[in-house]
């Protein structure tokens, strides 16, 4: 099930006639331009009462607290199989469908932790569950619509059927919206201690081995002493296969960025005073080869997947 479909079956019957017939405008006309604090305090109201029926929904394990934890513990609490649960309950399209109310109430409690922990601002929507929390980070100010967070969330794609394993590229979770919209952009990375004194450009290492990157540190990088518990072991680094790595010392000198393409696409590692925090993988095209770029705050990777070029940016500090 698409987030498309789940919208139009689900939801779109319970829109107001005028928001119905001009979503474009309803998602984006202020609703509470005199910022009636009542409004506000529906949203309040909202998330309570998903917090109130946590344990119905998922039982009684899943706490609730409006910390960023709890959305990652949330996330991971969303199943194909408690999707289906819920829309079997009540019928499609009306308000009594326990699907529905989860999802409204569900987009009202992760707003307001955005709200609690980042200092973020409801911007009202009618209906009230197209609101949007307005949110200023190290990546700009941009409206967070968390609603449809939900409905992504809830998709087939990032939903893998019971007993099949998650799909390469596969829909974003709960969890990683937030991560990648919230705190990810709202992280303090200017606090990480300097672990390279001096930004300077760096070779590419060739067809690089576990001992062949290790080599490369103690000569280009001395400053990185170790790459830490969770970095891939030796065998796991071989199995990569890669074909170059580059290096990119970032934030002045407080996270190093390695870089590198195999066949199956091109692995990000970052590395700070701690050895190796966090990586990602973008699968492309070994031809043309993938491109990294930082430029300021962002990084670019530029690659290209069937044909198609694609550039995906981030924040130096990582997704």
């Amino acid at each position: 099930m698409s987030p498309e479909e789940l919208f139009a079956r689900y939801f779109l019957p319970l829109y107001p006639p005028d928001s119905r017939a001009d979503l474009s405008r309803a998602r984006s006309m202020d609703a509470n331009p005199g910022r009636n604090p009542a409004m506000v305090a529906h949203l309040d109201e909202a998330a309570d009462r998903f917090v109130a029926n946590a344990g119905g929904l998922f039982g009684p394990e899943l706490v609730l607290d409006r910390s960023d934890a709890s959305v990652h513990r949330l996330g991971a609490a969303l199943t194909r199989a408690r999707r289906d649960e819920w829309a079997a309950q009540g019928a499609p399209g009306g308000s009594d469908n326990v699907l529905f109310n989860a999802v409204v109430h569900g987009a009202a409690y992760v707003g307001a932790c955005v709200v609690a922990n980042h200092g973020g601002v409801w911007g009202v929507r009618r209906p009230l569950w197209e609101s949007v929390v307005r949110l200023k980070s190290h990546a700009g100010e941009a409206n967070l619509a968390v609603f449809h967070w939900w409905l992504k969330s809830l998709a087939d794609e990032a939903l893998p059927a019971a007993g099949e394993p998650s799909l390469p590229g596969g829909g974003a979770t709960l969890a990683d919206r937030y991560r990648a919209h919230v705190e990810v952009p709202c992280a303090r990375p200017e606090e990480l201690p300097v672990i390279v004194g001096v930004e300077r450009p760096l070779p590419r290492l060739k067809r690089p081995s576990y001992d062949q990157l290790h080599k490369y540190l103690r000569a280009h990088l001395t400053e990185v002493r170790d790459l830490g518990d969770d970095f891939p072991t030796p065998e796991r680094f071989a199995e990569l296969a890669l074909e170059w790595m580059d290096f990119h010392v970032l934030g002045g000198g407080r996270l190093v960025l390695m870089a590198g393409a195999s066949r199956k696409g091109l692995y990000l590692f970052w590395v700070g005073a701690s050895g190796f925090e966090k990586s990602a993988f973008f699968s492309c095209d070994a031809v043309p080869e993938p491109v990294v770029r930082v430029r300021g705050n962002h990084i670019a990777a530029m690659t290209q997947n069937d044909g198609v070029m694609r550039v995906r940016e981030m924040l130096w500090w990582g997704p």
